[in-house]
Formats: C-alpha cells, structure tokens, sequence
C-alpha cells in the first residue's frame, strides 16, 4: 500500500529525515520508534503532503505523492491525526465530523460511517453539540481520530495519539485503535508509548537523526536490547496486551 524510498527532507540546513525507505502492506499496523526530534513526525507530514521532500519517493498504490497536493492525498484515502490533534476547538463534535466527511470519497455511505465512528466512541455520541474546545484532552484526541475515520480512509496515519493524556485516557485511546485495526484498516502511528503501540502493531521501525537504524516485528523490537535500553527502561516485562 505504501512504500518510501530513499526519503530526504529538510528544514533549512537542518536534515529532518535522510534516506529514510520502509513500506506499509495493506491491513497493517506499523509503529515508528524513535527519540524526540528523530524525524517521526516529518515523516508522517511528509506522507500527508503537508510537509514536501527535498527527494525521494512516497509511493501509494504505486503513485507517488511527492508533488500531489494535500486535499487530494485525502481523496485517496490517507488520513492524518496530527500530533496536538488539530480540532476546530470552536466547533462542535458534529460539525468537526462534517468536515471530516467532506471530501468527496467520504460522501457516500457518511451517515453509515458516522454512525459507526460514534460507536466507536461512545462518549462522542452523547456530546455531539458541544464546542469540542470545552472538552477534555482526552475527548479532543477522540474527536480527532473520528473526524479522520469520517473521511473514510485506507490508511490512517497517527501522529502522538496519546500525547498529554493520562494513563487511563491512553487506554481507552488505544482500546479503540485496536478496534479500528480489527476492521482492516491500515494503521501508521508514531508514538512515544512504546508499550503500548508494540503491543498494538504487527511490525515497526526505529528512526534515529532522521535515519532508519532498525525494524522489525513487534516482538523483535521489544527484545532488542537497543529499544529496552532506550524506551523500555531496560527491563523485558511483557507488554500490556489488555487494550481491546
């Protein structure tokens, strides 16, 4: 489904990412790893077409999508969360579920979907008129992960889905990533809770000063004494796998 090669971007005469290559097959849920400023982020703006590479190739379907604009990368079906959620806080949950759905793939069958994404969040559905700024961060990550499904995408691309929630909101958060993957949607999420999204993906990759030094299978990672040393406090304890 998607494949990068060779990645190249850049701020200036900082090098975000640098060579960077992986792929995504269809139906799985691949982690990026990596310490803060390690290029993870750059790179799933790189995909989403907000953020364009010096070179390389980002291939969806065999389509590159260096040079195609924004809006459109949604009409194929990739869908980004961005890190900080990027909500209409004064809007409601309803309206930032419009919005979602707006592009013109999500047209038919929308209030199918709707339906199914307040399923999936409950909570959502109880408050679908209230300005989405009044509410918990947790709610706030919620909305943002709805109004993406509201686009009905192939491939959803998480940025930091648990950043600045408290530990019982990131399960919930996560207990309900693991719902959406058990429908087949593909799943791209970078993310500083290593247990938890290891514990979530089939397989990921390790980026260190916008390099790719390590991939693998969940299990491997988790075992790699590089990974226990950097993010799992150098202890092999299992990882917590009640998220569903």
């Amino acid at each position: 489904m998607l494949e990068i090669d060779s990645l190249r971007l850049a701020y200036g005469k900082h090098t975000a990412l640098d060579g960077v290559s992986m792929r995504v097959s269809p139906g799985e849920c691949v982690v990026i790893l990596g310490a803060n400023g390690a290029g993870k982020s750059s790179l799933l703006k790189a995909v989403g077409g907000v953020l364009r590479p010096a070179s390389g190739r980002i291939l969806h379907e065999g389509t590159d999508l260096a040079t195609v604009p924004p809006h459109a990368i949604v009409e194929r079906g990739i869908a980004l969360v961005p890190e900080g959620r990027g909500i209409f806080a004064r809007m409601s949950v309803a309206d930032n579920l419009a919005l979602g759905g707006h592009p013109e793939r999500a047209r038919h069958g929308a209030e199918d979907r709707r339906a199914e994404v307040l399923a999936l969040f409950p909570r959502l559905a109880e408050r679908q008129r209230q300005l989405v700024g009044t509410m918990s961060g947790g709610e706030q990550q919620m909305v943002a992960i709805a109004r993406a499904l509201m686009s009905g995408p192939d491939l959803l691309l998480l940025d930091e889905p648990s950043l600045g929630l408290a530990p019982i909101v990131t399960k919930e958060v996560f207990a309900a990533l693991a719902r959406i993957r058990e429908t087949g949607l593909t799943l791209v999420i970078v993310e500083q809770n290593v247990r938890a999204s290891l514990a979530l993906a089939s397989r990921g990759y390790l980026l260190e000063a916008g390099r790719v030094v390590g991939s693998g299978s969940a299990d491997e990672l988790r075992d790699d004494p590089a990974v226990q040393r950097a993010f799992l406090g150098g202890t092999t304890e299992p990882l917590d796998t009640e998220l569903t």
